[in-house]
């Protein structure tokens, strides 16, 4: 085997400078990429396929998650599990008196530290394969008086290795070790040179970016850390790209796939509306937003649009607006929220804010009962109600609309793609409705990218004229406690309301943390005994839901004891007071909506939040109020290792790209999809081939299509 040096085709000048380098790669005859991997032990084929890895080609795409700093031999302590990287000094094999078993393979190895005795068990070959002077990766367990254990084995070199001790560690899973797909990735370094270049020259060179093969070589064999990084980069480039792509052929293919009804006729209801019914001015945001939407709605194009919208900025007010457009149009809109608790908020705030406006509305969840859904089912097929709030209800098959336009689907990362596409369905045949997606997180652009790539984008930063900053505070320890319930007495007493949020519902023998149910026993016959205190979580029937968020937002109830169930939609101006319980097992997000449910009225409000004090989310909320500048934090503390559960559409997790710390990488792609999209949009281009090919096999043919209704 004619090796080549690591500098040659990974040395960090190369990667820093852009180079488009290739790897010299003479051996004489490498593994096709489609060839199956062979082991030597059948469990490992098993567990090779349970990762994914069928092929040559998937082994050599299988890049290690990161490269940890190999033991010493000196540093070793009594039963440590280790991984240490040493040369053969002599290596021999020795009977071993039991029938039947293989003999004992015992080696003296050494790294700069000093020496030690290793043992391998049934595996006699080794002698043979691990000459003196044979380099290896060895991990174990270190059995005290200079003696090693091997559990694992690889031969490596300094450029698999790195010439500092650090060892690519790759994932894994029961049946086969990280060293020993460190072995095969060694054995199949050969066949890097049929990996195929899928980006154009001209992109490369825009970019500076090494070749895939320089990339990938470097990844796995570098001699250098700054290699495999620059490697690393180059590659978690191509994932966001193809990402980038995916989402503006979803949203070419949507724009083309079907024609909306135009909504450019004058304004006359929602002029009306806008001059006399509302309360409160709009907001330079909403105003732009509101242009925004009526542009969208005037075109044959169906809107795809996301409302990013600050805590209280006025998201509703927006949507409302959208809807009332296809009521002066002659048209129908309807509103589908994730929850029914949600979906009645919404209701609610579209009775109170079309005011005496003559508009006939609906609300169609899965507890409306029999005859009230018999009823509002025949007045949407009929056309006779306009407008319609409710839950996945609205999307089930017996729900006719006689001329759907517009549609609003606020926290729209809660449904599926198939869902938001049923909702399509419902719009007059041949037709698509208008929609507007809505979420009350605010997320920064990094997230808006990867999550929303292919609806156009509004953000909402400013709140409206009046509204304070709710002051937030950590605490812990009963006397801190003593103080908050006093503060909330004092709210109480001067007619104001107050909420205490539990992280469960029930108490658990698993989880130490407090329950709703418990706590508004407590807190009703000892705290706040003088005070009225009603109970609302997820498990209740829906009347009793219902009743409870009634009674508190009409002023009936003084404390709403509570889940997370009122994270979102819930607006009771007169609440002052946010308590959260164990606020440490919340993500940021979350406790930035459950703090935005105060200071929603005219009056100084107050957010406390029971925890650790030193723990980095909660600190986050208390020194910050915008909800743009938290979401930053949050995808900072938690990298992108939890951002799948919020990805739609099937969209597998990135294996190379890191999160935010690739938001230029991220940045980057976007420009040079659109510009592939604008020029090339099927990929027809030869330059484009390969990348369509990457594109199909990623993330499959179905996702390369419009989604069915």
């Amino acid at each position: 085997m004619n090796d080549c040096e690591p500098s040659e085709f990974a040395s960090p000048e190369a990667f820093r400078h852009g180079r488009l380098l290739a790897a010299p790669l003479r051996w004489p005859r490498p593994s096709r990429l489609d060839e199956p991997l062979r082991t030597s032990r059948p469990g490992a084929a098993k567990a090779l396929e349970s990762l994914g890895l069928r092929t040559v080609g998937d082994l050599l795409e299988h890049l290690p998650r990161d490269r940890r700093e190999a033991r010493t031999v000196a540093a070793l302590s009594a039963g440590e599990a280790a991984t240490v990287v040493v040369r053969v000094r002599s290596i021999r094999s020795r009977p071993v008196r039991r029938r039947g078993m293989r003999p004992l393979v015992e080696a003296t190895v050494a790294d700069d530290s000093g020496p030690m005795k290793v043992t391998f068990f049934n595996q006699p070959w080794l002698e043979s394969r691990y000459r003196p002077g044979t380099r290896l990766v060895l991990h174990g367990r270190y059995e005290g008086r200079n003696r090693f254990v091997v559990s694992h084995h690889a031969p490596t070199d300094q450029a698999a290795s790195g010439a500092d001790g650090e060892v690519g560690h790759y994932a894994a899973t029961e049946g086969i070790s990280s060293t020993e797909i460190l072995a095969l990735v060694r054995a199949a370094r050969p066949s890097l040179e049929h990996l195929l270049e899928p980006l154009p020259a001209g992109m490369r060179l825009a970019e500076w970016l090494p070749d895939r093969r320089a990339a990938v070589a470097a990844v796995h064999y570098g001699e250098r850390p700054s290699d495999a990084e620059a490697g690393r980069r180059r590659l978690a480039f191509d994932e966001l790209l193809l990402t980038q792509l995916l989402f503006l052929r979803r949203r070419r293919l949507r724009a083309a796939g079907a024609l909306a009804q135009t909504l450019d006729g004058p304004r006359t209801l929602t002029a009306r509306w806008l001059e006399r019914g509302l309360p409160f001015e709009l907001t330079g945001d909403q105003q732009v937003a509101v242009a925004e939407i009526e542009r969208d709605l005037a075109e044959e194009r169906p809107m795809q649009r996301l409302l990013l919208g600050e805590v209280g900025a006025g998201k509703t007010v927006c949507a409302v607006f959208a809807m009332l457009r296809a009521v002066e149009h002659g048209m129908q809109a309807a509103l589908m929220a994730p929850t029914e608790t949600l979906a009645e908020q919404h209701f609610a705030t579209l009775q109170r804010l079309l005011g005496d406006e003559s508009v006939t509305a609906g609300l169609l969840t899965g507890a409306t009962p029999a005859r009230r859904r018999s009823d509002i089912l025949g007045k949407l097929a009929s056309g006779e109600l306009a407008l319609v709030v409710g839950t996945h209800a609205l999307i089930e098959r017996d729900v006719r609309f006689d001329r759907l336009a517009v549609g609003v689907v606020d926290e729209q990362h809660r449904f599926g793609v198939r869902q938001r596409a049923a909702l399509d369905a419902k719009a007059p045949p041949g037709l698509a409705p208008h929609v507007l997606h809505m979420t009350a997180t605010p997320i920064p652009r990094t997230l808006a990218l990867l999550n929303y790539g292919d609806l156009d984008q509004t953000i909402l930063r400013e709140l409206p004229s009046g509204r304070q900053p709710v002051a937030t505070h950590i605490a812990s320890g009963a006397r801190e406690r003593a103080r908050a319930y006093e503060r909330i007495r004092e709210e109480l007493r001067q007619g104001r309301q107050a909420f205490v949020v539990c992280p469960l519902v029930e108490e658990s023998e698993q989880l130490q943390a407090r329950a709703a149910t418990v706590e508004y026993e407590r807190l009703a016959q000892t705290e706040f005994r003088d005070f009225s205190v009603v109970l609302l979580h997820g498990q209740m029937r829906p009347r009793s839901k219902q009743e409870a968020m009634a009674s508190f937002a009409a002023g009936g109830a003084d404390v709403l004891v509570a889940t997370s169930v009122i994270e979102v939609g819930i607006d009771v101006p007169n609440a002052t007071v946010m308590l959260v319980e164990n606020a440490e097992r919340y993500g940021i997000s979350q406790l930035h909506q459950l703090r935005g449910r105060v200071g929603r009225g005219p009056d100084a409000s107050v957010c406390v939040m029971f925890g650790p004090r030193d723990a980095p989310r909660l600190r986050a909320l208390a020194e910050h109020q915008d909800g743009f500048v938290l979401a930053q934090l949050d995808l900072e503390l938690r990298k992108e290792g939890e951002l799948i559960g919020t990805r739609q559409s099937g969209l597998s997790a990135f294996g190379v790209a890191r999160l935010p710390d690739d938001q230029d990488l991220l940045e980057r792609a976007r420009a040079q999809a659109e510009a592939i999209t604008a020029s090339d949009p099927e990929l027809e281009a030869p330059e484009h081939a390969l990348l369509a090919d990457q594109l199909e096999r990623r993330y499959g043919a179905d996702q390369l299509e419009p989604i069915p209704a």
